[in-house]
């Protein structure tokens, strides 16, 4: 095993630029390519194909990835994943211009799943191969917090450059930030995982260890909730409730309507997250333990739905997106944190694989769910049983490592092995 100096905070924060600017690539698609749908006749099942496709595909890639890490090292799949993304995202210049895009956009967006998948397992290990335990988890949150700011800029950009100037330049634009995140990768990151590459390891030899379980099921229910019931039915929410936003600037009144406020929404959600990401990881280095930061933070999100549930006013919707962003956040320091601690260095990409398995399937099984339940029975019920998710989290956490360590909140040295 070879670690890099832990006074090498520039490796972090290469971790974060890197992952931050190539993050664009992911959001930029989103505000372009529905209305793209129209004007290139593609149809709405296609464009959500399109836009699920690297999801899907990162459930496939997501194993073999964090397994790679582990038998050949971190600096080659980070370095590789991003300039895949790079190229994926360079792929959706190619289907504007071709008379198959719809063919080009899902092979951009498979590739882009296959670059993140890389670019996910790597950039966690890399993490905690060059922290301590004292300091773990915030090193996790800053970059956590780096790759949760890099999506919504990139839909902010796309926006942006796609309106004043093009399509194909937003595109462009956003495939340049990606080649720069390699080039940084390249220059400033070394190797911090393996000496020598070992080519006994299996190429499907997951992590199933308890820990690994049991923090990838906490991070499936996170998943479940935000993005897949949170997110996915945001918009339906306020246009049955009749809740939008009406502004008035300078004797100018701004009316949004349920699309523009559920942006909005959603902005303060991941701005409350990324805030959150950041402090709850720098909290649990300071209390020397995760579990009471982690439950403090998912009875967090269980009360934003609570929130959300009980009192349907525009305030309340507020309140409620930033307490679910806040838990949502505040979690994801502390736990991979926990899963590091708990985690051999040898087996760290493997873990950080499974982990992300569970968080792709809870996010893409949400949608599935969420959407018809709410149109059967409502949006108050939908709203009450996924507080519900985040206290059930809550006791797997608590009963998954007090069966592993024998305590019900170990200090940061117990859970080191």
């Amino acid at each position: 095993m070879s670690r890099v100096s832990t006074s090498s905070n520039h490796v972090v924060y290469a971790v974060v630029a890197s992952t931050f600017f190539v993050g664009f690539g992911g959001g930029v698609v989103f505000p372009i390519l529905p209305n793209l749908g129209e004007v290139l006749g593609i149809s709405a099942f296609m464009v959500g194909v399109i836009l699920s496709a690297n999801r899907w595909t990162r459930l496939v890639a997501n194993g073999p990835a964090g397994v790679l890490v582990d038998r050949i090292g971190t600096r080659k799949p980070f370095v590789a994943g991003l300039a895949i993304e790079g190229l994926a995202t360079f792929g959706y210049v190619i289907a504007i211009e071709s008379a198959l895009p719809e063919l080009w956009f899902v092979i951009a967006r498979v590739t882009w799943g296959i670059g993140s998948s890389l670019v996910f397992a790597t950039a966690y290990t890399i993490t905690a191969d060059v922290s301590e335990a004292s300091s773990r988890g915030t090193s996790m949150g800053i970059v956590r917090a780096g790759i949760t700011f890099g999506f919504p800029a990139g839909m902010v950009l796309g926006g942006i450059i796609s309106e004043v100037y093009s399509n194909v330049a937003a595109f462009i634009l956003a495939a340049s930030f990606a080649g720069l995140a390699s080039i940084i990768a390249y220059f400033i990151v070394p190797e911090t995982h393996v000496e020598s590459v070992d080519s006994s390891i299996s190429p499907w030899d997951f992590e199933t260890t308890l820990p690994a379980l049991t923090v990838g099921l906490v991070n499936f229910g996170l998943y479940f909730a935000y993005i897949g019931v949170l997110f996915s039915t945001l918009v339906l929410y306020l246009e049955v409730e009749s809740l939008t936003l009406s502004l008035e600037f300078a004797g100018y009144g701004i009316d949004y309507g349920e699309q523009g406020t559920s942006g909005l929404l959603m902005a303060v959600s991941a701005l409350s997250g990324a805030v959150f990401t950041i402090s709850g990881g720098k909290i649990s280095d300071a209390a020397g333990a995760r579990m009471p930061v982690l439950l403090a933070f998912l009875a967090t999100s269980c009360a934003g739905f609570v929130v959300l549930t009980v009192a349907p006013s525009f305030g309340a919707v507020i309140l409620a997106c930033g307490l679910i962003g806040a838990g949502q956040g505040g979690v994801g320091g502390p736990l991979t944190a926990l899963l590091a601690d708990l985690t051999p260095e040898e087996r760290m990409g493997r873990a950080m694989g499974t982990n992300n398995i569970f968080g792709d399937v809870g996010g893409g099984l949400g949608p599935l769910i969420s959407l018809p339940f709410a149109n059967a029975v409502g949006y108050d019920v939908l709203y009450a049983l996924s507080a519900i998710v985040p206290l059930l989290a809550g006791a797997v956490l608590v009963a998954g490592i007090y069966a592993y360590t024998g305590s019900l909140s170990p200090t940061v040295e117990e859970s080191i092995v």
